[in-house]
């Protein structure tokens, strides 16, 4: 490089003598000055380009990792029935409990290939980030925040809920105007503190926080009396209210304080296996829509309709075309059942939460489930 360099100086210093001679002096700086730029562009373009860092383009394949290991590890919360709760035998169960089972059924045809992790709201995101889940489906709220500074990928929402209070009936507290002065229990580390707090605010209304990480600690510590009221998502408040000594002397508040889209997550940076995640969950929300369940999904596999034959796997490449199997939907229908399915039996008219569909309907009955065509 030094030997080029000093080449390029005589060569400088001959053209300066030359144009010196031709044209005035500051022509020949400027014409000299642009032949040594471009001279040294040339030589900086013959250095070796530095390899990019692997790290920041999403080099990470997890789905490679997951296919190897042959299980899935997925973060639930392991303490919310109906959602994701764990019995004394070790059995899960859920609706976010079956998302990661519909995951492993496409991936290895068996719906058990799965290591759950119980994951508190706090520590729920670092698992994920730091790769010590595959996915993370733990009734959790899909909001701006979460999805970019928290470098997460939300995958399509498996509950619409909100934020609602629940109190004693004897307390006779009908609106949020009610809570003025209220000591309010709220599960911190989750949306539930921070909305609290803005409709609060909003309604220069003076209440005190009673705040724990653990949901069983805040629940219990509203049992105890220790709050006059307890705020969680309605579904979480309908579903505790069955475990609490005297469920009949509580009562779940009419108003809504926030929207809460609750939805799986991902790892930000690996796009390939945010596609298989996100198109397994639409899976179960289109075979509702097509009418295809576990009870009929053999019939339906005979089928003549295009449709319902590229949807199952039969004709056409898109599971094959995501590095899966062709029938990685009928896989998951087959072991889980279709949206409907996972729904009842978990939290709806099968379950003893008797929770109705509500805004959790298919489109065509009013609702907001809903499935990008397969094709």
């Amino acid at each position: 490089m030094d030997h080029q360099i000093n080449h390029l100086d005589r060569q400088m210093r001959s053209l300066r003598k030359k144009f010196s001679t031709l044209w005035t002096r500051p022509i020949a700086w400027l014409v000299s000055g642009l032949f040594l730029f471009a001279s040294l562009f040339a030589l900086a373009a013959c250095e070796p380009i530095p390899e990019p860092n692997q790290s920041s383009i999403g080099s990470t394949n997890r789905l490679k990792t997951v296919l190897s290991r042959g299980k899935l590890v997925c973060g639930v919360s392991g303490e919310l029935p109906g959602f994701s709760f764990v019995n004394k035998e070790g059995k899960y169960s859920g609706l976010d409990v079956d998302v990661c089972k519909a995951i492993a059924a496409a991936l290895f045809d068996n719906p058990e290939a799965v290591q759950f992790r119980n994951l508190n709201a706090k520590e729920r995101f670092t698992a994920l980030q730091s790769g010590e889940i595959d996915v993370l489906s733990r009734n959790t709220t899909w909001t701006l925040g979460r999805d970019t500074g928290s470098r997460l990928a939300f995958m399509p929402v498996v509950f619409y809920d909100g934020q609602g209070v629940m109190v004693r009936k004897d307390s006779n507290i009908k609106a949020i105007a009610n809570l003025k002065d209220a000591d309010i229990c709220a599960q911190t580390g989750t949306t539930t503190e921070q909305n609290l707090a803005d409709q609060m605010r909003k309604r220069n209304l003076a209440y005190k926080p009673v705040v724990y990480e653990d949901v069983n600690a805040t629940f219990n510590a509203y049992q105890s009396g220790r709050c006059t009221a307890i705020t969680a998502d309605r579904s979480a408040l309908v579903v505790r209210r069955t475990r609490l000594a005297d469920p009949e002397n509580h009562v779940v508040l009419d108003f809504v304080v926030s929207k809460e889209p609750l939805a799986p997550a991902v790892s930000d940076g690996d796009s390939r296996w945010a596609d298989i995640v996100k198109w397994i969950i639409f899976a179960a929300i289109e075979a509702e829509d097509l009418d295809i369940s576990s009870v009929n999904l053999a019939d339906q596999q005979k089928s003549s309709n295009a449709e319902t034959r590229r949807f199952l796997g039969i004709d056409g490449s898109l599971g094959k075309d995501m590095g899966i199997s062709n029938d990685f939907t009928a896989r998951v229908i087959k072991h889980v059942g279709n949206y409907a399915e996972i729904y009842d039996r978990n939290i709806g008219k099968d379950s003893p939460f008797k929770l109705p569909r509500g805004q959790n309907e298919l489109w065509k009955n009013g609702g907001l489930m809903y499935s990008p065509p397969f094709r």
